[in-house]
């Protein structure tokens, strides 16, 4: 084993399964250097053609995915099937971005205004070497699709993934050498924090994080340096409102998935519960029914029979525990679930209940498997504790009435809202995803996610001014009154104003 190696530990049963060599500064430094070279070759290739060389990756997947699956089971402790799930979400994005982006990224035509004799077009241009540093909890689904979306812009891409999911790391980076027409121009630099850093500070042209809030303030700090443009997609604490005349049946059980898919590492998953007291205890009975048919375990079969598996990364134990430590202190009550053994990753889903907002629970990120429920006189009072967080990913809505529903979501500071269901917004290849507040800024998926690796470049072609185009006769002296006399005409809230101008300049030619 390598000093300065990454080890490929499976946290389902500890064991090691690889390694690979952490990538030194200079490095990456020369992975920056290299995308910058090469991005000429890449960006000058028509749309059509960037669009058949990622359909050849996108069969690959689709190809290979039994591989995959098999890497994020060992990766992360999760079921293969929900392995699946992330290829599954990344191949959907590509064939829809693949489809959409020749009508996205062509050149606009724009009005010229007064300016008759011009012509004006808006070209969207690749920024250069994009930085995309991804997670531990989703590590195919969230490096590979904003890597995809870079690329098919017209950037080159360095890829930093999760050191905690490194595994996963090095198979995409064997997948994308598979294909020699893509392989120049990306790379991939293994390793953590300090890997991190430095290819922030080796000045890419954008950076595309998926991260914690408090790793997005300092790539905005280094970024501030060299005025290097980020997106930020961050942490959550998603509130979910179940209404006076939602279908309890239903929101117990797509709450609890919320919450419990992927054991609770999910940044969107449902970590808060606002419910009308006239339905609180007949949802907290039904949350707990659900939450106990959740089985914890390991399996490497196709069909596992277990909903959740392992927490992927060990320091997140030690906050679930921090978690439900001082919950319990200040009141709440824990009427199901909780840690399996005193030492080990693994948990029961856990329903909390007399919970508030003094807690860490209801105002830190868990990513953990909990579902807080709190009792809530009404709807105004539903929507202000789901707005009292300092974090704005996601939300969900529960009513029999859609249309109130939507009312409700329009109240809340959350950037990603679904009606009666949860977290599957995501999944939507043309809905763009990402924060406000502290959970970000920036897009994954839909026309925002792709067109934020661009920047558009504005062109007005033509003759030079003739003597009657507006051009000219606002530039040069003594046009005052006829100058005063086109802009009420034209821009006139009122037929007296643009009377009034005209009749002004009429009177000034009078005398």
């Amino acid at each position: 084993m390598k000093t300065d190696a990454l080890l490929f530990t499976n946290p389902a049963t500890g064991s090691l399964f690889g390694e690979v060599e952490m990538t030194t500064v200079e490095a990456v430094q020369k992975a920056v250097q290299e995308m910058r070279a090469a991005f000429p070759a890449w960006s000058s290739k028509p749309v059509k053609e960037r669009i058949r060389i990622l359909r050849k990756f996108q069969a690959l997947l689709i190809d290979k995915r039994d591989e995959i699956t098999a890497v994020l089971n060992q990766d992360c402790g999760k079921s293969r099937q929900d392995g699946l799930i992330e290829l599954f979400v990344t191949v959907d994005m590509l064939a829809q971005y693949c489809s959409q982006a020749p009508k996205w990224l062509k050149k606009k035509r724009v009005s010229s205004g007064l300016y008759l004799f011009k012509q004006c077009f808006v070209e969207y241009k690749p920024h250069g070497v994009v930085a995309v540093i991804s997670p531990w909890n989703y590590p195919l689904t969230l490096a590979l699709p904003p890597l995809l979306a870079a690329l098919l812009a017209g950037n080159t891409v360095v890829l930093k993934p999760s050191e905690v999911t490194a595994a996963t790391g090095v198979l995409m980076e064997q997948l994308l050498k598979e294909i020699p027409e893509l392989a120049p121009f990306v790379r991939v630099v293994h390793g953590d924090g300090k890997v991190g850093a430095a290819l922030t500070q080796a000045h890419p042209d954008f950076i595309f994080l998926t991260g914690s809030t408090a790793t997005g303030k300092r790539i905005m700090q280094t970024a501030a340096e060299t005025l290097t443009p980020v997106a930020l997609e961050l942490g959550g604490k998603d509130a979910m409102i179940v209404l006076e005349d939602a279908d309890l049946g239903l929101a117990a059980r797509w709450g609890a998935w919320g919450a419990f898919f992927n054991t609770g590492q999910t940044c969107m998953s449902v970590e808060r519960v606002y419910v009308i007291e006239s339905q609180y205890d007949e949802f907290v009975r039904l949350a707990v029914e659900n939450a106990k048919q959740f089985k914890s375990g390991y399996s490497t079969a196709l069909n596992s029979s277990f909903s959740m598996g392992p927490i992927t990364d060990t320091r997140q134990v030690k906050i679930i525990d921090q978690h439900l430590e001082d919950a319990l202190a200040r009141g709440a009550t824990l009427l199901t679930g909780g840690k399996e053994k005193a030492d080990g990753a693994f948990f029961n889903p856990m329903v909390l209940v007399n919970v508030d907002h003094s807690m860490l629970v209801m105002k830190q990120e868990t990513f953990g498997p909990f579902l807080p429920i709190m009792k809530v006189k009404n709807e105004a009072e539903a929507i202000r504790l789901a707005n009292d967080s300092a974090y704005g990913l996601g939300a969900s809505v529960w009513s029999r009435n859609v249309a109130h529903a939507k009312q409700v979501a329009d109240q809340i500071q959350a950037a990603s809202v679904i009606i009666n269901d949860s977290i599957a917004q995501f999944g939507i290849p043309m809905l763009p995803f990402g924060g406000v507040k502290e959970s970000g800024f920036g897009r994954t998926h839909g026309q925002e996610g792709l067109m934020q690796f661009t920047r558009p470049y504005s062109y007005a072609l033509g003759n030079p001014p003739f003597k009657w185009d507006i051009a000219t006769i606002l530039r040069e002296n003594g046009h005052y009154e006829l100058a005063t006399a086109i802009m009420g005409v034209v821009y006139g809230t009122s037929l007296r104003q643009r009377w009034q101008t005209v009749a002004q300049l009429l009177q000034k030619k009078n005398t």
